[in-house]
């Protein structure tokens, strides 16, 4: 969840020995006094609080990818040009996914501008 800029917050078993429920922040929100309280059935309560900003506070400019100036010919070469085989060797799904999302993310930070 981390690699997507989730944070879960409940860690301890909320019914049995299970998480079954959530808590999940971009990382850029706070929880505060998250406690694993009471039952209701066979379920643990979660008591928290969550700080937030007034939107109108917040920055209004936010940059976005600008595709009309990109260069996708030279991202297809870029990520055209690894080798994936001997990247991926050996390692497992996850890991395989993790370079994957890397080598697009340099790549799109190389070739697509921001406005």
């Amino acid at each position: 969840m981390n690699t997507n800029s989730l944070q879960q917050h409940v860690n301890e078993p909320t019914r049995g020995n299970n998480s079954l429920h959530l808590v999940m922040t971009t990382t850029d929100l706070s929880i505060n006094g998250l406690e694993v309280t009471g039952k209701i059935s066979d379920h643990q309560m979660i008591d928290f609080s969550l700080d937030v900003q007034d939107p109108n506070t917040r920055s209004q400019h936010k940059q976005v990818l600008d595709y009309k100036r990109a260069s996708f010919e030279l991202m297809k070469e870029e990520l055209g040009s690894y080798n994936y085989e001997v990247l991926m060797s050996k390692k497992n799904a996850e890991d395989c996914y993790m370079i994957l999302k890397d080598e697009i993310a340099t790549a799109t930070d190389h070739h697509i501008p921001r406005k």
